[in-house]
């Protein structure tokens, strides 16, 4: 029986969803991962070690490893497997994004310039080596403008500048980031450059999907009703349905799928970021893959079935046609981090789940670890979800828990190093 082949880091949030919805569908499953497993020697067909910051290399052990447990399908949990994963499904003949299309969309520079080459709205941008002096470049930068990273993920680096010295002291912050040892992974071949582009305003929506031969089916549509001004771009509640006007919503849907079809991408998982203004929307990235963090969880479709359960269903060629979200609204908080420091204690998480709506209250670090804001962090204290009847009753409850939830945070001591995250908790069996 052909196997799925399962891309995922050791430090993704998403491990256990994906393997949980590969056990329903009872699924032959290998896990491609950066680090060696312990438990892969008793079961070698299970595990495949794999080097992400090589995927030529890491594409011919996949080719070498399908001659004897043959792949259906190859799906990458996160943003750091997505390149392989289209390169080594091509080498196999199987359905796929093209290497090209993944490329662009990871790079947040190209994909800028295929966006406006395609005539969709488009910030002013251009792109700066991490040697440049920013002294030098301040005065014709427009203002205000944003300066990010090529490719991280969840707001980090993000900062938005107003004047020529906000955006020196943003451009050294940023470039402090890049030389780190972390980031890690595939971010690596992106750390030379940095992105400044305008600031869009307005409101920001996150729209899932699903793409088959490059047509989008909307899974579903966030608002995040929380403003995204800045400095830093931390974000925290997404509530779906949304409320924005149908019309709007189309809107949405159509300029997402001009920029998909603009990059090349064709198949899988989409997760689109836009803002929306007077002018309509702005595609502000398009992810060809899943919805981060435990934010997944706020989703059900048919039968109480996962969106990574309906993702390995598509991937693996069943039919998903009949399948639907549940119409109830739904929400997550991604509880944010006041303050860089140790985290000691957290309280008052009993009265939170207590409150109407709240469905489930998961804190993902424990006390005793490095916190880190944005735009060094890229971790939260925890998730709140949160079902009810409107979008309205879903945002309420979720801003009543997290009222309810009190962190204690300790300074970071002045002998500390320079902050880093601390490792993420060990993926879950």
């Amino acid at each position: 029986m052909s196997r799925l082949l399962l891309l995922m880091t050791t430090t993704t949030y998403k491990a256990r969803a994906f393997i949980e919805a590969a056990q329903r569908l009872d699924l032959p499953v290998t896990i491609g991962s950066e680090q060696p497993q312990i438990l892969a020697a008793a079961n070698p067909a299970a595990h495949l070690t794999l080097n992400f910051l090589e995927p030529e290399e890491a594409t011919r052990q996949i080719v070498a490893f399908a001659q004897t447990h043959p792949l259906q399908a190859i799906v990458a949990a996160d943003d750091d497997g997505v390149i392989l994963a289209a390169m080594a499904a091509k080498a196999l003949g199987l359905v796929h994004n093209p290497v090209e299309a993944v490329l662009a969309a990871r790079n947040k520079y190209q994909m800028r310039k295929v966006l406006a080459e395609a005539g969709l709205p488009s910030p002013r941008f251009t792109c700066l080596s991490i040697h440049t002096d920013p002294q030098a470049v301040a005065e014709g930068i427009p203002f205000p403008c944003v300066v990010k990273p090529l490719a991280l993920s969840a707001s980090r680096g993000v900062i938005r500048a107003d004047t020529p010295a906000q955006f020196v002291a943003a451009f050294h912050r940023v470039v402090h980031l890049l030389q780190q040892p972390e980031p890690a992974g595939a971010e690596r071949r992106f750390a030379t450059q940095i992105l400044v582009e305008d600031f869009i305003p307005g409101q920001e929506v996150a729209l899932e999907g699903l793409l088959s031969h490059g047509q989008l089916r909307v899974l579903a549509l966030f608002d995040k009703p929380d403003p995204l001004e800045g400095p830093f771009f931390e974000e925290t509640i997404y509530v779906t349905p949304s409320r924005f006007p149908p019309a709007l919503q189309e809107a949405i849907q159509s300029c997402t799928q001009q920029a998909i079809t603009a990059l090349g991408l064709r198949e899988g998982p989409i997760h689109a970021e836009l803002r929306v203004n007077d002018n309509g929307p702005w595609v502000l990235e398009i992810a060809p893959r899943s919805i981060g963090g435990l934010c997944s969880r706020t989703l059900r479709f048919t039968d109480g079935i996962s969106l990574e359960e309906v993702i390995l269903r598509q991937a693996m060629g069943f039919d998903i046609t009949g399948i639907r979200r549940e119409e109830r609204a739904a929400g997550v908080m991604m509880i944010p981090i006041p303050q860089a420091g140790i985290l000691r204690e957290i309280h008052g998480q009993s009265d939170a789940e207590h409150v109407p709506g709240i469905e489930e209250i998961r804190l993902t670090i424990p006390p005793g670890q490095v916190v880190i804001p944005p735009p060094e962090g890229s971790r939260y204290l925890g998730f709140i979800f949160a079902r009810g009847d409107t979008p309205e009753e879903v945002e309420t409850a979720l801003r009543a828990a997290h009222q309810r939830l009190t962190f204690t945070i300790d300074p970071l001591p002045p002998s500390a190093p320079p902050l880093s995250e601390s490792p993420p908790l060990p993926t879950p069996a």
